[in-house]
């Protein structure tokens, strides 16, 4: 392409604000990033044999446009007398009856006036002219075909089914305070007393033996180890374990009295209560 003149250039910029101003309906036309290409789509007219379809064009402006036709083809296929397989047109407004007068955007109204009346006197495809001309049914059912298989827009794809929610995790049972503290050893220095009064037992009957009455026995738990006394009572005999490190101690005041003996370690004493 040879360098365009300032005309041409001037006549491209005015062409861009007009196609913005005009109502075009579905019909798309705008320049690419290049100003001597454009691209557009034409919608089949209705009721005509390619309502339904969207046709993809492409437009190449010569570089002394608007002296000279642009060059219109159609990228997408149609079964049309006047175009060809290769997109190519057969307009008289784009040969012989181009005028620097008319403009991109009468251009495109002559194309779909073209696809809503073809012209079979001046045909680029003279089978599709004749089966038009002679059995005009076929010639219809052929170019809907076309049309849904070639330019029918396809539908969009269903969007992806959304995520399933999180998995919730597992969780085992709750510990309760009971059976958290079931094991826990019982950390506590107060003595515990046992009482086996008889406030609780069963009035003896008559000719029962009267059994002797329990002593309660008492525990220090915050005791040292070695120093622990246990006594044991309820029997005929009572037996007292002293440890190694624990002996008989006068009380205070009782300097007088005669000290107490002293029992060895491990000796056990016998201490008959009848």
């Amino acid at each position: 392409m040879s360098h365009p003149t300032p005309a041409t250039l001037k006549r491209i910029h005015r062409e861009i604000v007009d196609v913005r101003k005009e109502d075009l309906g579905n019909i798309t036309l705008v320049p690419t990033d290049d100003l001597f290409v454009w691209s557009g789509t034409l919608p089949g007219p209705e009721d005509s044999v390619y309502e339904g379809g969207v046709f993809s064009i492409a437009v190449n402006l010569p570089s002394d446009y608007p002296f000279s036709a642009p060059k219109v083809t159609f990228n997408t296929r149609i079964y049309h007398m006047n175009i060809s397989d290769q997109g190519n047109i057969c307009i008289d407004i784009l040969k012989h009856n181009w005028s620097p007068a008319l403009s991109l955007f009468k251009v495109i109204l002559s194309l779909s006036s073209l696809l809503t009346d073809p012209n079979p006197k001046d045909p680029l495809v003279p089978s599709i002219a004749t089966q038009y001309t002679r059995n005009r049914k076929l010639h219809d059912s052929t170019a809907r075909q076309w049309t849904a298989l070639y330019a029918r827009p396809k539908p969009p794809s269903p969007s992806p089914p959304p995520p399933p929610p999180p998995a919730k995790a597992k969780t085992g049972p709750k510990r309760t305070a009971a059976s958290g503290s079931a094991s826990r050893p019982i950390h506590d220095s107060r003595p515990i007393v046992i009482d086996d009064s008889d406030d609780e037992l069963p009035r003896r009957g008559a000719g029962q033996k009267r059994k002797r009455d329990a002593i309660p026995a008492e525990i220090d738990l915050a005791a040292e180890e070695d120093d622990i006394v246990i006594v044991a009572s309820g029997s005929k005999k009572q037996k007292r374990v002293v440890s190694d490190r624990r002996s008989a101690r006068p009380t205070a005041g009782s300097s007088s009295r005669r000290p107490a003996p002293r029992i060895d370690s491990g000796e056990v004493i016998d201490i008959d209560d009848d």
